[in-house]
């Protein structure tokens, strides 16, 4: 299995899965779109194994660019991980202070959010393209952890994701205009007077919500991949029918 772990301590583990063109589906992990979806299973099921957790323990969901989020228990334990049926509905972001749970966030472009609090066991993962983005759906989550939660969110850990760089996501002014409506977007927008088009880095626009929300930038660290120029990399932009990666994350007790 090929991947790229972004963490990893005594209660921890935290990564993603890369592009492989010497496996089936060169490791694609989505059922959604595949070619074989006995294929996925077993990619998934290798994943699992070096985990050392059971693929019954993962959790996916059914990802919209959405603002939605979910907090998983224990009765959710497996769903999404062997079928789209059972697939947390109309979801892009879940959390949960359950041991031993894979919390999963599928993409191929779009910035995955992971996050660990140091003490309370809360783990979680976002799905964040740039629909997710401008409808701040980390900053919600960050929010909502803090008033029903009671979440102390300089504690928390974030570790954002292989994503589609500034210079490769280019854009006309309707998406331009919806991150300038955010108020605090304009340091990573640039216009590029030759092709007409806006230039967005979506990873840094993330990184301010984690910020605005109360998490210390010293704890939110930014993976620089660009996932349509590395050959790791699954890109929606490059392939319509490229694969995804899976971004996962556990506590291990």
């Amino acid at each position: 299995m090929k991947n790229k772990q972004y963490f990893s301590n005594t209660d921890y583990l935290a990564g993603t899965t890369l592009k492989n063109d010497e496996v089936p589906e060169q490791n694609n992990m989505a059922l959604h779109v595949c070619e074989n979806e006995e294929i996925i299973l077993q990619n998934r099921m290798k994943l699992a194994s070096e985990l050392g957790e059971p693929l019954t323990h993962f959790v996916c969901a059914n990802q919209t660019h959405s603002a939605n989020f979910y907090h998983v228990t224990k009765q959710d334990l497996g769903r999404g991980a062997t079928d789209l049926e059972t697939a947390i509905p109309d979801t892009d972001a879940l959390y949960t202070y359950e041991p031993n749970t894979v919390l999963c966030s599928f993409t191929a472009d779009c910035v995955p959010v992971l996050f660990y609090h140091e003490t309370s066991g809360l783990i979680g993962a976002v799905h964040s393209g740039w629909q997710g983005t401008v409808k701040e759906i980390t900053l919600k989550l960050f929010e909502h952890l803090k008033r029903e939660e009671q979440c102390q969110l300089d504690q928390i850990h974030v570790q954002i994701g292989m994503a589609l760089s500034q210079d490769k996501f280019e854009v006309d002014e309707d998406v331009y205009l919806k991150f300038k409506a955010l108020g605090y977007a304009d340091d990573w927008m640039y216009f590029n007077e030759k092709t007409n088009k806006y230039h967005i880095d979506n990873q840094q626009v993330v990184k301010k919500q984690c910020e605005i929300a109360g998490i210390p930038s010293e704890q939110i660290v930014v993976d620089p991949t660009c996932t349509f120029t590395s050959e790791e990399g699954f890109s929606y932009r490059q392939d319509r029918k490229c694969g995804r990666h899976v971004s996962y994350i556990l506590r291990k007790k």
